[in-house]
Formats: structure tokens, sequence, C-alpha cells
């Protein structure tokens, strides 16, 4: 018998070093043991020596499958996995296509089911703020029925790289310190904190989310099991959300649905901070900005424009044509569509704070005509001096992040605007929340699709409305 002891629960490069010598070595899967840590067998010996060299090919599928399957709750992974290789390797090279074969199902199974607790994770893990030596860290705490810390910490890196957190579970933490992903044992529930403010944050998104009107109680209890309730802030309102659905709803049908007739003019008061503050300092600056080439074709910087102290920023890509030519953000079609969302969602444009990511017009010229360009991720950093100036100074306790080009600008990160909308993130000095940007809207041909993505645009701002 061959004993193989494996690093950790989750050792793929052991157990594919291992499984390449001992099939090559001709051992068969009965004459093998797998463990972790420990060999578990008393008679098997330990196997030593170099791993083997040579020619050794196996169905991309069997791998991708071996590298999701490793990560299951399950003592008998290894051998399983090692007798699909061994199967492959010498002579079923079609192998997984036998789905009725029964260990390509229990394989199958197996891997399903580790996707739906991947799902589950990244659905349900929920930060909560604790103070850390002076500074702020975030700590969520997840029970995973499978091995999957591992393999999922490079998507929360992803998504919270400009935060500094802590993924607790039972058998694995994971840590992200802004720079590298560091890995250390299980942890204990006790050591999450009970409550902090970003819980109230989660209560009120879920709230303004929850559609009485479309509530299926079997399916909302399949897609969020009861099991993960006691750690989501927002699962202790589902009671009160479920008794009062039906007068919701009543109410919905009962209330017109015709949205109001679009103004004629538009109407916001251009505010202007005090002559000698830093923001208005920043603005007469501005106006000679050369720090990045766009200031040589643009007519002018068309910097931000609003209250000094307003509660909520609105954050876009970059100038366009208009407002380039008149000096001042939202102008243009895009500006007057996202007037009309803003009243829908019963935001005052007048108190708000809006600016854009990139001050100066990125166009080429065709014709008699300017089209716009995206700009590109130097052109971004060099205008984030202004753009975090202008956070410092106005302080917005809610950040509306309209497009990619905006996420890029205050997370510090690329985003995936229709993966990341419409959800509370925390950002330096209060929240943010990700929307498209309403070009995008104008961008739709088809009616329908235009009414489905302006009420998604709608629901993201009635979010971060409730924010405040």
């Amino acid at each position: 018998m061959q004993g193989v002891v494996l690093a950790h629960e989750v050792d793929w490069q052991g157990f594919r070093s291992a499984a390449r010598t001992l099939v090559l070595a001709r051992v068969p899967p009965e004459q093998v043991v797998w463990s972790v840590r420990a060999i578990d067998d008393l008679f098997a010996e330990r196997m030593t020596g170099e791993p083997a060299t040579g020619a050794f090919r196996l169905p991309r599928s069997l791998v991708a499958l071996a590298e999701t399957v490793i990560q299951a709750r399950d003592p008998a992974r290894f051998a399983l996995l090692y007798r699909l290789i061994w199967r492959a390797y010498y002579g079923e090279r079609h192998l997984l296509q036998q789905i009725t074969d029964p260990e390509v199902d229990r394989a199958n199974r197996l891997a399903q089911s580790i996707r739906r607790d991947t799902h589950k994770m990244r659905a349900f893990v929920r930060f909560r703020t604790v103070e850390d030596d002076g500074e702020m860290r975030h700590v969520a705490w997840f029970e995973p029925q499978h091995f999957i810390v591992e393999a999922n910490a490079g998507f929360f890196v992803r998504r919270f790289a400009g935060m500094t957190w802590s993924i607790l579970t039972p058998y694995r933490c994971a840590h992200w310190n802004g720079q590298a992903i560091a890995f250390t044992d299980g942890a204990r529930l006790a050591e999450v904190p009970e409550d902090d403010a970003l819980a109230d944050y989660w209560r009120v998104y879920f709230g303004a989310i929850f559609n009485p009107a479309r509530l299926k109680i079997g399916a909302m209890r399949s897609e969020m099991p009861l099991k993960y309730w006691k750690n989501l802030p927002e699962a202790a309102d589902i009671p009160e959300l479920i008794a009062g659905s039906a007068a919701r709803t009543q109410a919905m049908i009962d209330t017109p649905t015709i949205s109001p007739p679009r103004p004629t003019t538009r109407v916001f008061r251009k505010q202007s901070p005090r002559p000698n503050s830093p923001l208005a300092q920043a603005r007469l600056q501005a106006e000679a900005c050369t720090r990045c080439r766009l200031y040589g074709p643009a007519t002018q910087t068309v910097f931000g424009e609003g209250p000094p102290d307003a509660r909520m920023m609105l954050v876009g890509e970059q100038a366009g044509d208009t407002e380039d030519l008149e000096g001042r953000p939202f102008v243009g079609p895009a500006g007057q569509l996202l007037d009309r969302a803003l009243a829908e969602a019963g935001l005052d444009r007048s108190q708000l704070y809006v600016t854009n990511a990139v001050k100066h017009f990125k166009f080429i010229v065709r014709g008699k005509r300017r089209i716009h360009q995206k700009p590109d991720t130097s052109e971004i950093e060099a205008c984030r001096w202004w753009l975090t100036l202008e956070r410092a100074e106005v302080a917005p306790r809610v950040t509306v992040l309209l497009g990619a080009t905006a996420g890029r600008a205050v997370l510090g990160r690329d985003v995936s605007v229709l993966r990341e909308r419409g959800r509370p993130m925390t950002v330096a000095g209060g929240l943010a929340v990700q929307t498209v940007h309403p070009s995008f809207l104008l961008r739709q041909q088809d009616p329908g699709s235009q009414d489905r993505e302006y009420q998604a645009f709608l629901a993201d701002l009635r979010v971060a409305a409730a924010l405040l």
C-alpha cells in the first residue's frame, strides 16, 4: 500500500503531483491511501521519492472537474479522483461522457454541490466594520458546506480590492490587506462583532429591493436557506416584510404607474462654494490643468458643481460634447435623462454634488461631429487628484458611481457594473452605490429594453436615496 499525505484539505498541487507519479508507476487505485497531514492507514507505507517526469496527458474537462471536486467535504474525494484519472489515462479517454457511470455521476454531483456552495458564499457574505489598531477593518463570518475558501478568495479580492477585510470560517480564514491575500486556520463565531452600522445599511438595501408583488416564499427559502439567516442582518426584517406584502402589493396596484411628464425646461440651481474655500480654489486651478493630454483638444475643464456640503455625490465618466461647450456636468442628453430619474427617485439635483471622473472631453473628429471616446486608465489616474479633492471637501455620505469609469476612479479597481450595481459598498468616508451611466440607457435600441433598463437604473437610485 502506498500512503500519500497532502499538506491541507485543498492541496491541489500535492494531489496532482502524487497522482501523476502513481499513475506513471502503474500503482492501481486500490493500492493507494490518501490522507491529509497524517497517514490514516497503519499498514500504508508513505510514498517517498522525486515526482515522476515524462508525458502525462489527461482530458482538460477531467482536470477542471478534479480542481472543483477536491474542494468537497468528502474524505473519499481523493480516491474517487484518482480512480477517474487512472481510468482515463489507461484507456477510457471519454470517461466523463458516460454520465451514467456511478463514479462519474458521483463526481458531477459533488461538483454541483460545490458550485452551489460557492454561489451561497458569494451571495451571503456580510462584512461588519471593526477597529483594528486605529484603522477600520471589515470582518465577515461564513459557514461553508465544503472547503471553498481558498478557491473563492480571488473573487472577494477583485470585488473588495479597496477594503481591508477578513473572511472567517470554521476551517479556514482569508485575509486581505490591500496588497496580498493570506490564509490562517479556522476561527470561531465569537471572533466576529455582534453588530455595527453597516448592518443597518444591508437592512435598508434589502428593504429597498424587496418586491412584495413577486414574493415566492418557497423560492426565497430555496435561494436563501434558513441556515444562512443567522448571519444576514437583513434576515431579521424578512418576517415583517412578508407579513406586510399583501398590503404593499395592493398599494402598488392602487398607485398610478405612469411616469410624471418630462419637464420642458430643466430647473435646478447651480450652487458654488464660497469664493475662498478649498473647493472654489480647486475649481480655478483646474481651469489650467495639464495633468494629462486631454486638455489640448478640449474646450475647457468641466469641474463638479453643487452644494459643498451635499450629502450625496454623483460621479460620472467624463464631460460630453454639450458639457465641454457649456462648462457644466450632465447638461446634455444623458444629463436630461439623469434629471428625470433623480426626480422619480425623490432626489433634488440642486442638493447633490455632480461631477465626473475625468474633467476634459475625450473625442475624435468625424466630419463635423466630435465622437466620444472612453478615457483610458492613465487619464483616469491623472484626473483622480481632482476627484479625490472634491470628495474630501464635500465629504458625501453616499456616492453614486455612474458607470465603470466612475467605479474605477473611486474604488481604485476595475468593476463589473452589471454584477455590482445596486448594493451598498463602503468607501472612504461613507457608502457608494454602483450603477450604469445614463448614456447606457440612451444606447438601448429596443423600447422594451429601454424601459427595463430605466426601471433598473431608477431602482439603483432609490437604493442610494434610502441610504440617506
